[in-house]
């Protein structure tokens, strides 16, 4: 039966390497077609015996050649029984009653079948290949003035990436100077080029579409978000679903039998007066009958093709087992920040009290530039979005947990939580209404004084994502529950639940008590799914029956934690996964419930109609060819009707 590894398997061929035997393969299927002909014709045209033997023998070497070697192997190296030994039992069966013309014709599509299967999962192994060839073999490094050519192995956490445009990015870094489209698809699954300038994150394996970059490196090679999606995905090969662990076990027991059932059917018939050469016979067609390739190979042709293809919409599955966890999702539990949310503050108001927007911001951001704070930062990002000047300040201060004081223009400026400086100057009634009204809606609050009069205040709240709401609603219409997890206060978790549409909010939570949330939402709806990005929620995800790693560019203990990492931060992404695990699930019972019905059909035709060997070998070795072709189709369609729905 073919192999569905997608890396090489320094045991699996003793005698060739994986690249010789992809070479061989066809090339031995046409030598045993080919000496098949030749004796067929020699037959008829009653060539000399000897000269038909040696067609014969060319046939059986040229058709069992990896057949018997894989066998030998599972038998001496694995103590297992595999399908390939009885299809070479069954071949030289049929030499050992005089029908060696029957045994090469069950070599041949025997042979034939594993060439198509491994042409048809060709393109699931191609396309998680080809992430290896992503990787730029040298980097253009300034070092102490100099621009060096080095292999990418040599740069170092700190050392300034040149990058041109048309270039791959060859390592995770910071852009320090430069703008630029880069083209995210093979990280992210996003089509369309993303704009980077100054400051903002790359990563390797992306592609420079246009302008000069400088890219300081932040990450060693080995340690690159696509060196980590490479090792996820070489993780994933060998990392087996429940269903496929049950036939890899089911194969021994049933092919033992096989044998046995044969062994019964070539003694039991004579004994009863059936003439022993066709009771052989008819056990050599039971036998290859009777052998599960197609089932056995119905899971993982279709889970491959699946991983596959979610790689292609930036969603990494760490193996089948994952897979079959999202189909059976019944309820999905979000983080908040990070993952409905951006996680970063945004400047939402500007309030000002005798002065206008522009001043209010401007006398804020000046003092808040000196502060390391995420709101502070949040207000300077704002100015400096309305290009507003910020001028010099002295005697700056932090206080802890109230805000910060500095001189600004000879005049003091205090900057803090409104309960605080209401304390040193009470804050005027409409402000006041104001701020009740701000902190309703979930957002935090900053007040701000200059020469102990009220300036204004300005409101900031973390920014939900603009397709987290149709994220919710696609999952809800799945029939998911749907809730949302989160260390905030309550009222602002509400109020994000109210903007993406989710009722059922767990507020004020631990990482422990995010754990207990989960274990609860598993014991009320059954299979449970976490999605969340930091550290944080590393013991949930690990608690739930599939765990989702938002932003696997940035949390490590996330992604090492999680079974599915959504690389682009996409929360509509989930939806897509989750259909296409269902769908794979789907295809994986179709293909076992077709290779049974073959079977069955197989077997009952060579009782009732004495079905001859070559027939069955070609219905047996026809649905083994299906199967693979129909887990296929999941590659070939399913990231193009993702892409039409979040279209």
């Amino acid at each position: 039966m073919a192999t569905l590894s997608l890396k090489p398997t320094p045991n699996a061929q003793p005698s060739l390497t994986w690249a010789d035997a992809d070479w061989w393969k066809p090339r031995l299927v046409a030598v045993t077609a080919l000496a098949l002909a030749a004796n067929i014709a020699g037959e008829q045209l009653q060539a000399d015996a000897a000269l038909l033997l040696v067609f014969s023998l060319i046939a059986y070497v040229a058709g069992g050649f990896f057949g018997v070697q894989s066998a030998l192997h599972a038998l001496f190296y694995e103590r297992k029984i595999e399908i390939d030994m009885l299809m070479v039992l069954a071949a030289l069966g049929a030499a050992f009653i005089g029908q060696p013309n029957e045994g090469a014709t069950l070599l041949l599509l025997f042979s034939l079948s594993n060439v198509l299967q491994e042409y048809a999962i060709g393109r699931s192994r191609r396309a998680i290949q080809s992430l290896f060839k992503l990787y730029p073999e040298t980097a253009r490094v300034v070092r102490h003035g100099r621009e060096l050519t080095l292999p990418v192995s040599e740069v170092q956490v700190g050392d300034v990436v040149l990058v041109q445009p048309g270039e791959r990015i060859p390592v995770d870094g910071v852009v320090r100077r430069g703008q630029s489209s880069v083209n995210e698809a093979a990280i992210t699954g996003e089509s369309m080029p993303v704009e980077k300038a100054v400051n903002d994150t790359v990563f390797a394996g992306t592609l420079n579409v246009q302008g000069i970059l400088d890219v300081e490196t932040t990450h060693l090679a080995s340690q690159t978000t696509l060196a980590r999606i490479v090792k996820m995905v070489e993780e994933a090969q060998d990392t087996k679903a429940p269903t496929e662990q049950f036939l890899d076990r089911f194969e021994q027991r049933y092919a033992v039998f096989v044998i046995g059932v044969t062994l019964l059917f070539i003694v039991v018939p004579p004994l009863l007066g059936m003439d022993f050469e066709s009771a052989f016979y008819r056990a050599m067609v039971l036998m290859t009958v009777m052998s599960p390739c197609a089932l056995i190979i119905s899971v993982p042709a279709a889970y491959i093709s699946a991983i596959a293809s979610s790689a292609r919409l930036g969603v990494l599955l760490k193996g089948g087992t994952f897979l079959e966890h999202l189909a059976a999702a019944k309820s999905i539990a979000f983080d908040k920040t990070g993952t409905l949310t951006y996680g970063l503050p945004r400047v939402t108001d500007v309030l000002p009290h005798a002065t206008d927007e522009a001043e209010l911001l401007r006398v804020a951001a000046s003092v808040e530039q000196r502060s390391e704070h995420p709101l502070a930062q949040a207000i300077v990002d704002a100015a400096v979005a309305r290009e507003l000047p910020l001028d010099t300040i002295d005697g700056f201060e932090a206080l802890a947990g109230r805000g910060v004081e500095a001189t600004l223009n000879g005049q003091r400026v205090q900057i803090g939580s409104v309960q605080y400086l209401s304390s040193l100057q009470p804050i005027p009634p409409a402000l006041a209404q104001a701020v009740d009204t701000l902190h309703d809606a979930g957002k935090t609050t900053m007040g701000v004084l200059r020469a102990g009069a009220w300036l204004g205040v300005i409101a900031l709240a973390d920014q939900v994502r603009p397709e987290a709401a149709r994220a919710v609603a696609r999952l809800k219409e799945a029939g998911l529950h749907v809730a949302m997890l989160t260390g905030d206060n309550e009222r602002v978790a509400r109020s994000i639940g109210a903007q993406v549409g989710i009722a059922d909010v767990h507020a004020g939570l631990l990482p422990e008590d995010k754990v207990g949330v989960v274990q609860t939402l598993k014991a009320r709806h059954g299979s449970v799914v976490m999605v969340g990005d930091g550290v944080n929620d590393a013991p949930a995800l690990a608690t739930a029956t599939a765990g989702i790693a938002m932003g696997g560019a940035g949390s490590d203990v996330a992604m090492e934690t999680a079974g599915v990492v959504l690389m682009g931060d996409r929360v509509e992404r989930i939806a897509d996964a989750i259909a296409l695990a269902q769908r794979a699930r789907r295809v994986v019972w179709q293909n076992i419930a077709f290779s049974l019905a073959v079977i069955v059909l197989l077997v009952i035709a060579t009782f009732v109609i004495a079905l001859p060997l070559p027939l069955g070998v070609l219905g047996h070795e026809g649905s083994t060819v299906i199967v693979v072709l129909n887990g296929l189709i999941q590659l070939l369609l399913l990231p193009e009707l993702a892409r039409q729905r979040a279209a």
